[in-house]
C-alpha cells in the first residue's frame, strides 16, 4: 500500500485521512506539524509589561480549561 501525499491534501482531507487511519503516525504527525490557521498568534514577550499580559493570558486559559474539566 502507498500512502498519499500528505503535502498535498488539504486540512479538511488530511484531518479525515487521520481520523480513517489512526495507527498512521506520519499522518498525524504532518496534521500537527499544520498546525490550525484559526488559532491566535501571540508575539513573543518583549517587556515585561508584554511578560505580564502574557501571564494573563495564560492564567485566563488555564482557568477556563480547568471550568471544562
Amino acid at each position: 500500500m502507498t500512502k498519499p501525499d500528505f503535502s498535498r491534501m488539504t486540512r479538511q482531507e488530511l484531518r479525515a485521512y487521520v481520523l480513517a487511519h489512526r495507527e498512521d503516525d506520519e499522518a498525524i504527525e504532518a496534521l500537527i506539524k499544520r498546525g490550525n490557521p484559526n488559532s491566535p498568534k501571540y508575539r513573543f514577550p518583549q517587556t515585561d509589561e508584554d511578560l505580564k499580559e502574557m501571564a494573563q493570558i495564560l492564567k485566563r486559559k488555564l482557568d477556563s480549561s480547568e471550568e471544562a474539566v
